[in-house]
């Protein structure tokens, strides 16, 4: 009987290191890969995504196949698998695209983009609120009697807005329009900068200290015949610094981003520097506007980053367009950074025609979320949007 109970002692210990030693089953869901496209007949375009707090996404751009014009904001809820939640066109009989999109703090959105239908001049700032349906809440536009035009948006912490495009009615030439609203659409200010000649703002986010970076291209200052054009405004819109960046050619900024440590990423396009005809020109700034390293990417023919956005590693992951590589005239361009600028990967999505990355975000489970259009698939030219996981694999292409 003693030997019994001793053998089944060994036996229990035994089993207990066993199952101490096996690998752990791995709980961790499996990041999601897709590829879609949406549209219709005619030519539609996705300009700007992000994900939405309950794992899904909103896309915004414009159709020509759809809604009362020639032109109309197209925005479409997706879920978290890219299926269509809901999708609605805004505009009148004239021309309206979206530019920019971000889900606001009480579930719903706010787009804005131009319009060629509504307003008081030739083309206008124009914004909408929508509830978490897509249904309006107000719609309002801004401009004078030119040229007004509007590519970027950001809820503030105070529950406005802050606005960036560009102007030919105001200021000295074409010039940055930044346009600060409160929470229902209202002027809280508006200002102008830039020189005599055409300066436009592409991308503008609230920073920490709850002022501004802005971020564009300018024909009115710097080396070249445009150059990156940054400033930093305070929290009333007055300048704390200004700098240009570029060579002896054409450089023009599309997105950026303050950083972890209180600096910026910003992405374009540089014919100054690089390998090709055009590349990616993505430059690290300091707190104070000065290069902690610029870089560029790309082939032998035009290559343009349009986004960029750092990642959870402290890296950035930049999406836009190649000519110089992929499976058609242009594709999707995506490369991951570390933090120094050095290639992760690159990879390129596309068919045997056009394909153009606008916007990209990573999204909650490691992966991206990248949109933009293509002439490759779907029944036109169509709303392209692809769901990578973290080492940018995907799905399958899109059924042609």
């Amino acid at each position: 009987m003693r030997k019994f109970f001793l053998l089944l002692s060994v036996f229990l210990i035994f089993s207990l290191l066993i199952s101490g030693c096996a690998p752990k089953k791995d709980t961790t869901p499996p990041q999601q890969v897709w590829q879609k496209t949406y549209g219709g007949s005619s030519s539609d375009y996705a300009y700007s995504i992000q994900q939405t707090s309950d794992g899904g996404y909103i896309v915004a751009g414009y159709t020509w196949s759809f809604g009362a014009g020639n032109r109309d904001f197209y925005i479409i809820k997706l879920d978290s698998n890219g299926n269509k939640v809901w999708e609605k066109t805004y505009g009148g009989s004239n021309d309206d695209w979206a530019r920019s999109i971000q889900q606001t703090s009480d579930g719903g959105y706010i787009v804005v983009g131009g319009t060629y239908s509504f307003g008081a001049g030739y083309a206008d700032f124009y914004i909408i609120k929508l509830d978490s349906n897509g249904d309006k809440v107000w719609e309002k536009t801004y401009g004078g009697s030119e040229n007004d035009v509007a590519r970027s948006i950001q809820q503030t912490s105070d529950g406005g807005y802050i606005v960036a495009g560009g102007t030919s009615s105001f200021g000295a030439g074409g010039d940055f329009y930044i346009i600060k609203l409160d929470s229902n659409g209202n002027k809280v200010w508006e200002k102008t900068y830039g020189g005599s000649d055409d300066d436009w703002a592409s991308s503008i986010q609230q920073t920490s200290d709850g002022g501004y970076i802005v971020a564009g291209g300018t024909y009115s200052f710097g080396a070249g015949s445009a150059d990156f054009y940054i400033i930093k405004l305070d929290s009333n819109g007055d300048k704390v610094w200004e700098k240009t960046y570029g060579g002896s050619s054409w450089d023009r900024a599309s997105s950026i981003q303050q950083t972890t440590d209180g600096g910026y990423i910003v992405a374009g396009y540089t014919n100054s520097f690089g390998a090709g005809n055009g590349d990616f020109y993505i430059i690290k700034l300091d707190s104070n506007g000065d290069k902690v390293w610029e870089k560029t990417y790309g082939g032998s023919s035009y290559d343009e980053a349009y986004s960029i956005q750092q990642t959870s590693d402290g890296g950035y992951i930049v999406a836009g367009y190649t000519e110089s590589f992929g499976a058609g005239y242009s594709d999707f361009y995506i490369i991951k950074l570390d933090s120094n600028g050095d290639k992760v990967w690159e990879k390129t999505y596309g068919g045997s025609n056009d394909d153009e990355a606008s916007s990209i975000q990573q999204t909650t489970d490691g992966g991206y979320i990248v949109a933009g259009g293509t002439y490759s698939f779907g029944a036109g030219g169509d709303f392209y949007i692809i769901k990578t996981d973290s080492e940018g694999n995907t799905g399958p292409y899109p059924t042609q």
